[in-house]
């Protein structure tokens, strides 16, 4: 038979569980607005029946408050990180597409259609107010707003992609700082969990960062009960708990994690002509790694990968964005005994051999087979062959030939490189077309004339090149060296505006404008950019921009609407609810009353029965 306190017994272990659970409900409304706290709950089992010898068999022995568990699913958390990723990606290109929209926009002054409508008009004013000095003044000075126009664009551009790469080494340091959180929480985590209770808050923690971290780049994460070895069969309270990001780079192992390390670029290791100098490429590494240790032991971290995701793949997108146009090709022979060895490479696509198209910078990296090489020059042979001078103090060893050769690396995505590509290309061809009606025709006095469109050599002198040096000496490169930062009127013209070639022939008259005639018929109808005139130009760039701009303002749109429904979903489930714990107090307060009225009868059952029964 049960002891005589047996039904003591049961009532306190009542008593104990609802106080638990007053105890849990009190936590749960104190952190009703808690940022990532996950609602808990008392998870308690009827204790096992004693088994008595009486004719009933088993007598039930109360209530056993096993755990105080968190309420999570992990399925709302998966939804909620994959919507993360790809919100935090199409918000960053939303954001910086609208700066670059703002920048090229045109607010009917100091816009590229108002500056060319302007030219074009004095222009005509030329024609019309026979060719007098301030009129050809006029002109040149519209011209030269344009090429001032392009230079204020191009700086803005490079300061946005400048921007940008801050932004990928802070997005960086912050994922390497979560890892190392995450493995720090992880070590309490199981440092708790040994002695059998379980580490709620940590564990909201440790979710709140991962949400975070979903947020910069795709995640995945493993949880894995640690086996005693020794004995299989017991569990030893502590988990293996991983996370991988970008597909597939493991950045925690539990205790242990990787650290994401940016490494800018040397001012000779550029990966396009538009590129501003030290750009940071990313690195994979050991946690003890330090600034300032050797990166050549470091991992790289593979910046085309479509698997990147989050914030980063967006910022990269933005920064790195080529729309897939890079340089790559296939390695001739190396003569290993040349010197300067020079490495060929032929190539097939159609962009390569075109150099208004070329965004190749001068002197750079050029990966060859598995290895990269420094290069002092290029040269092209005007069809389908470049020639590398490969720079011997940085000779790793001699090329192999016949193997993949590249240059930067395929970002699909419109981002800074390629709005610049675009300008430079409309610079490149409109500089060709003028010049060679400018240097065709002569001056009103019938002096040759002179080229009107350049560029300067170095930023800070006052040089420029020669019409020779973009066309006749330039070795099949074009108008390769003009760029929007460098774009320029020729000094000459700028010094002295009757320079300004008006006749198609000498033969002309003194007030015949010939040339003028050329050029006029040559913006309004020669096809330059894009299959558009050259006043067309601001159009066809506008347009590129304002359907990336929709198309990632649409799907940040459509992503935050994913988010709200996801999170609303997630909180339904692992949120606190302060009418379901005012229900809840009510039901444990009761709960824990009836626990003591049930020991306040036994109390006095045995009174009667110690007290008041006499033998």
């Amino acid at each position: 038979m049960t002891s005589t306190f047996f039904g003591l017994n049961i009532a306190a272990s009542g008593l104990r569980a609802a106080n638990a659970a007053l105890n849990t409900t009190a936590n749960n409304i104190s952190n009703v607005n808690t940022e990532g706290y996950s609602r808990q709950t008392v998870k308690q089992e009827a204790n096992d029946a004693l088994r008595v010898f009486a004719t009933y068999g088993c007598a039930g022995a109360g209530v056993d408050t096993i755990a105080i568990e968190r309420v999570r699913d992990n399925f709302y958390d998966i939804k909620y990180r994959n919507n993360a990723q790809l919100l935090g990606n199409v918000s960053q290109k939303n954001y910086y597409n609208k700066l670059v929209e703002q920048y090229l926009n045109d607010d009917g002054t100091t816009g590229f259609a108002s500056l060319y409508n302007t030219m074009t008009a004095s222009l005509q004013s030329v024609m019309t107010a026979a060719g007098t000095t301030e009129s050809k003044t006029a002109y040149i000075s519209n011209v030269r707003s344009i090429t001032e126009y392009f230079n204020n664009v191009y700086n803005n551009l490079q300061g946005l992609q400048d921007d940008i790469n801050s932004e990928v080494k802070l997005c960086a340091d912050r994922i390497s700082s979560i890892a190392q959180e995450v493995a720090s929480l992880n070590k309490q985590i199981n440092v708790i969990e040994m002695t059998g209770t379980v580490a709620n808050e940590l564990r909201d923690k440790r979710d709140v960062l991962l949400d975070d971290l979903s947020k910069m780049v795709s995640i995945e994460t493993k949880e894995t009960p640690i086996i005693d070895e020794t004995q299989p069969d017991r569990e030893s309270g502590a988990t293996r708990f991983q996370v991988w990001i970008s597909g597939g780079y493991e950045l925690v192992d539990t205790y242990e994690y990787r650290r994401m390390i940016c490494v800018a670029r040397e001012d000779d290791g550029g990966m396009g002509q538009n590129d501003i100098d030290g750009l940071y490429d990313i690195k994979w590494g050991s946690a003890s790694y330090k600034d300032g240790d050797p990166v050549n032991e470091l991992s790289d971290f593979a910046m085309d990968s479509k698997l990147i995701g989050g914030e980063l793949q967006g910022l990269l997108a933005m920064r790195d964005g080529n729309n897939g146009s890079y340089f790559y090709g296939k390695s001739g022979l190396v003569d290993e005994n040349a010197s300067p060895l020079k490495v060929t490479v032929e190539v097939t696509d159609e962009h390569l051999m075109d150099m208004t198209k070329c965004a190749i910078p001068e002197n750079g990296l050029i990966h060859i087979g598995a290895k990269d090489y420094k290069y002092d020059s290029w040269e092209y042979d005007g069809y389908n062959t470049y020639t590398f001078t490969i720079d011997e103090e940085n000779l790793k060893s001699v090329p192999d030939s016949f193997t993949n050769v590249s240059i930067g690396y395929a970002n699909d995505y419109q981002g800074i490189p390629y709005y610049l590509q675009q300008m430079n290309e409309f610079i490149r061809q409109f500089s060709d077309a003028v010049n060679e009606i400018t240097k065709g025709g002569y001056t009103s006095d019938s002096q040759e004339g002179v080229f009107m469109l350049t560029g300067a050599m170095d930023m800070n002198s006052a040089a420029q090149y020669s019409y020779e040096q973009l066309t006749s000496e330039s070795k099949n490169k074009g108008y390769y060296k003009l760029r929007g930062g460098n774009f320029a009127v020729n000094s000459v013209l700028l010094a002295d505006a009757n320079r300004l070639s008006t006749k198609a022939d000498k033969t002309e008259g003194e007030s015949e404008f010939g040339n003028l005639t050329k050029l006029k018929d040559m913006f309004s109808t020669k096809k330059i950019f894009r299959g558009a005139t050259s006043g067309e130009y601001l159009t066809k760039v506008l347009a590129d921009v304002a359907l990336n701009s929709s198309n990632s303002g649409t799907l940040q749109d459509t992503y935050e609407a994913l988010d709200t429904t996801i999170q609303n979903q997630r909180l339904s489930d692992s949120g606190v609810d302060e009418d379901e714990e005012a229900s809840n107090l009510v039901k444990f307060q009761n709960a824990y009353t009836l626990s003591s009225k049930m020991i306040q009868t036994l109390t006095e059952i045995y009174d009667r029965l110690i007290l008041q029964t006499g033998v």
